[in-house]
Formats: C-alpha cells, sequence, structure tokens
C-alpha cells in the first residue's frame, strides 16, 4: 500500500526517544521529511543519527520545550523553514509524575496541564495556518489508554489525557471541511522507558522484581505480552498518512486487547 508520505513534512514532538521517536522512524522509513524536537539536544542529535543511518531519510532537529510558547513557535517555524509547510503534526509530550489525588498540589497540576494538554493546544494552533493553506493535514495527538479506562495512581494522566480526546473531537468537527483531519492514539502497555519506570514503582510497592511485575502484568492482555514501539508507530503512521482519508476525531488505542471498555 502506497501511503502517500514520501515529501510530506513530519514534525513529531518529543520524539528523541520512546513512542514519539518510533514514530518518526517510521514515517521517515515512508520518505517523510522529519522534524524531532524535544529539550535535550544531545538526545535529539543521536535519534536524528539513528534514524538517518535507518533509513537514510531527511531529518533535522530542533529543541523545544514544549510548556514554552514560544518554543513551540519558533520549532513549527524551525520545521517550515527546513522542509517548507508542515503536513503531519504529532503532539506528544513524556507523562506526568505517578499518584493520587491527595499527592498533588495545585502547582503540580498546573505543569501537567501544560505539559500534557496547552502544549497540543499551542502546537496544533501554530500548525493550522500551515494546513490550511495547503488544502489539508494530518494531526495526531498521543494520548494513553486511559482515555477508554483511568489507570489506578496517575490521576494526572488521566485527567489530562481525556482532555486530548475531547479537543480532537472537537477539531475533528470544526477542521474537517479544511480536509485536516485529527485522532488520538492511546497505547497501552508499550515497552518504553515511560513504562519501565511506573513499573518499577509497582514493583517496589509490592515487594516484586521487575520481571515479576511485568509477567503479572502481562497476564491481562490478551495478546500475552506488551507491545513493541514499532507495534504502535505502524498505526500511527498510517493515520497520519494520504492512506488515511476518513478516519477523524477517533479515540484508538495499541494495547493487545487489554482494555474491556466498548
Amino acid at each position: 500500500m502506497d501511503l502517500g508520505l514520501n515529501g510530506k513534512t513530519a514534525l513529531v514532538m518529543a520524539s528523541s526517544r520512546g513512542l514519539g521517536k518510533a514514530i518518526a522512524m517510521k514515517l521517515s522509513e515512508e520518505g517523510a521529511n522529519i522534524m524531532l524536537a524535544s529539550r535535550s539536544e544531545d538526545a535529539l542529535k543521536t535519534a536524528a543519527e539513528e534514524i538517518r543511518n535507518k533509513t537514510n531519510g531527511n531529518v533535522h532537529y530542533t529543541v523545544c520545550d514544549i510548556t514554552n510558547p514560544t518554543s513551540i513557535k519558533e520549532t513549527v517555524q524551525a520545521a517550515v523553514e527546513a522542509f517548507g509547510p508542515v503536513d503531519i503534526l504529532v503532539n506528544n509530550a513524556g507523562g506526568p509524575p505517578a499518584g493520587g489525588f491527595d499527592n498533588f498540589e495545585d502547582d503540580a497540576w498546573q505543569k501537567a496541564f501544560e505539559l500534557n494538554l496547552l502544549s497540543f493546544v499551542r502546537a496544533t494552533r501554530e500548525v493550522l495556518p500551515h494546513m490550511r493553506k495547503q488544502g489539508g493535514g494530518r494531526i495526531l495527538n498521543i494520548a494513553s489508554s486511559s482515555i477508554k479506562e483511568p489507570i489506578d495512581g496517575l490521576i494526572l494522566s488521566n485527567t489530562f489525557r481525556n482532555g486530548i480526546a475531547g479537543l480532537a473531537k472537537s477539531l475533528a468537527t470544526e477542521l474537517g471541511k479544511d480536509k485536516i483531519l485529527v485522532n488520538t492514539l492511546g497505547p497501552g502497555r508499550i515497552g518504553t522507558d515511560r513504562l519501565t519506570e511506573l513499573d518499577q514503582i509497582g514493583a517496589s510497592k509490592a515487594g516484586m522484581t521487575l520481571e515479576e511485575i511485568r509477567a503479572s502484568k502481562a497476564v491481562s492482555i490478551p495478546l500475552g505480552r506488551y507491545g513493541q514501539p514499532e507495534e504502535f508507530a505502524n498505526i500511527a503512521v498510517f493515520l497520519c498518512s494520504g492512506a488515511n482519508s476518513y478516519v477523524t476525531g477517533q479515540a484508538l488505542l495499541v494495547d493487545g486487547g487489554l482494555i474491556r471498555a466498548l
């Protein structure tokens, strides 16, 4: 299947590692021009070199603090200057701290809001003029399986990831006339550094090893294992592509069947 991504410009936020990097890798394999963005220049340089070496693709990077509106503006401008108007925006951000309601004061809620919801709003706002001018585009928001079923001990994520899903649903309605498709994709238990961090917290609380906690979690997944970032990225790339011409406003999970909600 021709995904129609050759020569397209993709801006992937929080893409120096994890799911963002995996998505950037797959987009590059399909011929898209890639602008990586995250806070760490060293990590970005390493990721860009790895993607170029594997795909022989056109990959640039720029340092971006996604909680800073000026930094987001500069990141979008850097993508435009490097490749031309942005065709694809992948909104992504690291997860907020784990914990329950009693663990957080206002400052933690504000930081999680700016990181995990307002950054998506700001990046979307910056790319829309380019997408409208060229007659369409794709926006993909990376969230969590908590958009379908809250995860115990992740109240900040549960709150703001669901805000992302609501934002995307509304945007899909508003932007359909502009041929801009907007979707939300939620990972289940995908093998990233973030999941390792959460598993280590769970293992410590349960008095188990990391391997034991992972085995106990895998039992609840119908496919019997954690997913790989590349598997998640395959779905993300389809939703960002020209092959996806009629899926918008959807909140989808890549979770091996973990979440039982309809």
